[in-house]
């Protein structure tokens, strides 16, 4: 992709911010999260934030108990968490290292994660759009466990070379969702890892499962992967803890294993549904601990399955 005036620019503003961010101490950076939070959610017009889309989304979670305030709290909270995860992204090659990161992070199911890493097998490494999803992939890098890491191709191709440059520099491989197929494969038949999110909503042609009780239109793709390749799925996430301003240096972590799902261990006759329902749920169980933590604006139940289609008569449409 040709590099325009108007990439050059938004690089620019974009690398002004990494040096300013890089700067912040971690309570000024948390109060600065805030403040942007604040104004996002209360500011600006709601129609710039989707805070419609968010609202929709936190009321088929939680249902008819959920009011206006605890969703305008939650969607605040939602934006206040986006801001801290893309200042911790640009901290974090400076504040996480090999011989601080016990200090930074609590682990929950550790053990179902080692024994999935020293199996000698294949692993798809899931995780959804919650918590910081970046801070676990440094953390296998850091580990020296290099993975495939599957992400979008970004339109301006000066940023999307800062991202990659920053996922290689932990000693991962960045693959594009889009035209990547083949290197994943390629990379599962010799062996390798991949690391990928799994709660984008895949259209008409997806398969559903249930997600907080509504069927949610999910890939395929991972659970087809699982079978052929004999690969474990690790669904992993990694949730912010609260700050504790006094003790701690940088952000704090809970590094957590939701569920290791092995295709060995299937006994269903439908493996595919098996396997993508079982970490769909996986991802719903760590976001029900923490939903403010959780990417609401992206429109996960946009699809609905061909039953649930209502389709106006013939008559009706006339009328109207």
């Amino acid at each position: 992709m040709a590099v325009t005036v108007r990439h050059r620019l938004e690089y620019f503003a974009f690398r002004l911010a990494v040096c300013a961010i890089e700067c912040l101490p971690v309570r000024v950076a948390a109060r600065f999260a805030d403040g942007l939070a604040w104004c996002v959610q209360y500011v600006l017009p709601h129609r710039l934030t989707r805070f419609h889309v968010t609202k929709e989304n936190l009321a088929r979670a939680f249902g008819p108990e959920l009011t206006d305030s605890k969703a305008q709290e939650l969607a605040c909270g939602m934006w206040r968490h986006l801001f801290r995860t893309v200042i911790e992204m640009v901290q974090s090659p400076r504040k996480l290292q090999l011989w601080n990161y016990r200090q930074l992070t609590d682990f929950v199911g550790l053990e179902q994660t080692n024994e999935a890493l020293l199996s000698g097998r294949r692993l798809l490494l899931l995780a959804g759009h919650f918590g910081n999803w970046e801070i676990a992939l440094a953390l296998f890098g850091l580990w020296g466990f290099p993975l495939g890491v599957i992400a979008r191709e970004m339109d301006n191709p000066l940023l999307d070379h800062w991202f990659r440059r920053y996922r290689e520099s932990r000693g991962h491989r960045q693959m594009f969702k889009k035209g990547g197929f083949d290197d994943m494969l390629v990379l599962l038949q010799r062996g390798g890892n991949l690391a990928l999110l799994c709660d984008q909503d895949a259209g008409p042609r997806g398969l559903f499962v249930d997600f907080f009780d509504h069927p949610a239109s999910t890939f395929k793709s991972i659970a087809l992967l699982s079978l052929e390749y004999d690969a474990i799925v690790v669904v992993g996430c990694s949730a912010r803890l609260k700050d504790d301003f006094t003790s701690s240096t940088w952000s704090q972590f809970e590094v957590r294993c939701e569920a290791v799902i092995d295709p060995r261990a299937l006994t269903t006759e439908n493996p595919v549904r098996e396997v993508t329902q079982s970490f769909t749920s996986a991802i719903e169980q760590a976001i029900r601990r923490r939903p403010e933590q959780y990417f609401w604006v992206h429109r996960r139940w946009k699809s609905e399955p061909k039953s649930r289609r209502q389709t106006v008569p013939e008559p009706q449409r006339l009328a109207g």
